[in-house]
């Protein structure tokens, strides 16, 4: 890759959008942003009681990622946002044409086991039914790439370095 790519790092709850994101960006260089920081405090605290958000409550959170990554153009950048839908991946193209996405995949069970063991997130467990009910994977289409989350971080992140590496230039 030449140009640097702004890449959502993307997937349901657990497969690791926090952890990789800030790996995947060290070793392209570029800066991180946590998708969760991006969410209005009623997304949360939405979330934190257990109930799924809307597509209407999505989109303040999708429109404020879509300004980082447009910000992030031709200098490159990555941001953890779950882009669960076509819809949401469509939204945050129109406000940046070249990001390419990485979305990370894994076995629902090893997954669910992951998101036990997390410390002092907003995320219940319950709702990993609701993220895999919504999601659609990458079309044929959409720039991007899928990795298993499957193994340790580093090497998902090497998975992820080699599969971004095979990407056409970014569209500015």
């Amino acid at each position: 890759m030449n140009t640097p790519h702004v890449v959502v790092v993307m997937g349901v709850a657990g497969t690791g959008k926090t952890t990789i994101g800030p790996l995947l960006a060290a070793r392209l260089g570029v800066p991180y942003a946590e998708g969760d920081d991006f969410h209005p405090q009623a997304n949360i605290a939405k979330m934190s009681a257990g109930t799924p958000l809307t597509d209407e409550d999505r989109l303040p959170w999708l429109d404020a990622i879509g300004a980082w990554a447009h910000g992030r153009a031709g200098l490159g950048g990555v941001v953890s946002c779950s882009a669960l839908k076509r819809s949401y991946r469509d939204r945050l193209r129109a406000a940046a044409p070249g990001v390419v996405f990485v979305h990370l995949t894994g076995d629902r069970a090893l997954i669910e086991d992951r998101m036990s063991h997390r410390q002092g997130h907003f995320m219940p467990t319950a709702l990993l039914d609701s993220q895999f009910a919504t999601l659609q994977p990458l079309a044929a289409d959409e720039a991007g790439v899928e990795v298993d989350v499957a193994g340790g971080p580093e090497e998902i992140t090497e998975r992820a370095v080699h599969a971004l590496h095979d990407l056409p230039e970014p569209v500015q």
